[in-house]
């Protein structure tokens, strides 16, 4: 298994990624994760459209409640040709309650905890921790991969602007 401690830092501390980090151009790879109500769900279950994927390491931290907030907000101005799935290793329960708090009924939540297969399909899955690092993937209707970010300093929000220049010219 691939293992990259090059790409993020937690604090200032490298960790290592393990898996295939994918790159924009790949097909995107397939992956098995849960969604709210426990039911399995699959790269194919988004089929047509295009997909923008929010990950991060855990919801009951303050960056990533904000950026399933700002991503959440970002979701009222897309087509809904657009799906945003915001992913990590929690718990969907745990999922479910803060979007549920938070009102945020604009996103996905799917969790990777069970076999963090998407973690390790895409690259993001920490190993030190066995959480998701954090980060954005854009993948078109054709499951095409349109962006990649791996956010350096996992403690620092994703790039906002740059997600949107790419949703704003696959909505185009």
């Amino acid at each position: 298994m691939k293992k990259d401690n090059t790409k993020v830092t937690f604090k200032g501390n490298p960790m290592t990624l393990l898996g295939e980090p994918v790159k924009v151009g790949d097909k995107a790879p397939d992956f098995s994760v849960i969604d709210a109500t426990l039911s399995p769900k699959s790269l194919k279950d988004y089929a047509g459209k295009v997909k923008v994927m929010a990950i991060y390491p855990s919801i009951d931290t303050g960056i990533c409640a904000a950026q399933n907030r700002k991503f959440n907000e970002l979701a009222t101005k897309m087509s809904d040709d657009i799906v945003v799935l915001s992913i990590s290793c929690d718990l969907p329960f745990a999922q479910s309650r803060f979007c549920g708090a938070e009102g945020l009924n604009n996103v996905v939540t799917l969790s990777d905890h069970k076999a963090t297969d998407f973690g390790l399909n895409y690259g993001f899955l920490i190993e030190e921790l066995r959480l998701l690092a954090r980060g954005t993937v854009i993948v078109d209707k054709n499951d095409t991969v349109q962006y990649v970010e791996f956010v350096p300093e996992i403690a620092t929000e994703p790039n906002y602007d740059a997600a949107m220049a790419v949703i704003n010219k696959l909505m185009a």
